[in-house]
């Protein structure tokens, strides 16, 4: 069993992403979930998603019980090497001193046998506490709770997403996606090695980079050619890069060309999933009758090239979807500013 911590402002969508990453994903409390399964390489690729941990397990949200709780644990006899500490409170939820709660449990590690080590450890021991209403998928709000949970990290996100913010990029246009939503619905849509992930309208190929850093092959199209080009530059400077990427893993390889996202030239079920950042309204050069029709058959090509879809737009099109043959499988709110929502569908098909 693992523990996840979360991040951003929609834990509903971070779960949702988690999801990509490990099996069996259920809330607990703000901020953290349950997992039965991680894919560690997969993890350091998420963006709503801080750390992994190996579950040690779970109690009342207050210092007394969690070191009741690592002094009954079995140890793993096998964690060779030093250790540290690091407890957090989540959003500040339960008041509990942080540093108390380290000193009290790396006093138990130490008489347990290990020796601590606060700068480089072999190995941490992750503390969480949390206290309010449990999350969930379909951004509800269940009990309230108070939780403390125990746990060995097992593998961390790569916060690097800073070192991509659109405007730092070798092409920028306004309006870009930032580089945390960006991998986030990469991730959603099914992004990862051996994966292709295909954005039929790329614009600035921000989503398209963020998928290729872990590891998928990516496809884009535009119907202008700055666009292309500019995305072509971009894909170029952050993935033909001769090493790893910050996620560990190979970066995927990509193509971009100018094209029709209702026409698109891929043969049936070609590529693993589509994800595309439709025009929004009030923005766009098109006229509501004409964006009408790019999105409804945009979204019904991606139907016949793929099995599943992430849509970002300033609007729900979940009946144009639903009449494209898509189900919906989650749908997502995130307030951008005041006068912008963005909407985030995730789509699936019938696999028979």
């Amino acid at each position: 069993m693992y523990l996840l911590e979360l991040g951003g402002e929609n834990e509903a969508f971070a779960l949702q992403e988690a999801a990509s990453a490990a099996a069996d994903v259920r809330p607990i409390a703000p901020g953290l979930a349950l997992a039965n399964a991680v894919s560690p390489e997969r993890v350091r690729g998420l963006a709503y998603t801080h750390r992994a941990s190996d579950l040690v397990g779970r109690t009342d949200a207050d210092p007394e019980s969690a070191q009741a709780l690592l002094e009954a644990a079995s140890l793993d006899s096998d964690r060779e090497g030093t250790i540290a500490v690091r407890a957090t409170d989540v959003h500040g939820s339960t008041g509990v001193s942080t540093e108390r709660v380290e000193r009290a449990l790396g006093r138990v590690l130490v008489d347990r046998g290990f020796s601590v080590d606060l700068d480089e450890p072999d190995h941490v021991l992750r503390a969480t506490f949390s206290e309010g209403r449990v999350p969930t998928v379909d951004d509800g709000r269940g009990d309230r709770v108070s939780v403390c949970a125990l746990g060995w990290l097992a593998a961390e996100s790569v916060r690097d997403f800073g070192t991509r913010a659109p405007t730092d990029k070798p092409f920028f246009q306004p309006g870009s996606m930032d580089p945390l939503l960006a991998r986030a619905i990469a991730n959603v849509a099914g992004a990862r090695p051996k994966a292709t992930i295909l954005d039929p309208m790329c614009g600035t190929g921000g989503v398209l980079v963020e998928a290729g850093l872990v590891g998928a092959d990516v496809i884009g199209t535009d119907a202008q050619w700055k666009m292309t080009n500019g995305a072509c530059e971009n894909l170029e400077h952050f993935l033909e890069v001769d090493a790893p990427s910050p996620a560990g893993v190979e970066r995927g390889s990509w193509a971009v060309g100018r094209g029709d996202a209702t026409r698109l030239p891929l043969a049936d079920d070609a590529v693993d999933g589509v994800v595309f950042d439709a025009p929004y309204g009030r923005q766009s050069k098109i006229d509501s009758h004409r964006l009408e029709d790019l999105v409804a058959g945009a979204l019904s090509e991606a139907r016949r090239v793929a099995s599943r879809a992430v849509v970002v737009a300033d609007r729900s099109w979940a009946s144009e979807a639903r009449e494209a043959g898509w189900e919906l499988e989650a749908s997502f709110e995130r307030r951008v500013h005041r006068s912008l929502t963005r909407y985030v569908l995730v789509l699936s098909g019938d696999e028979a």
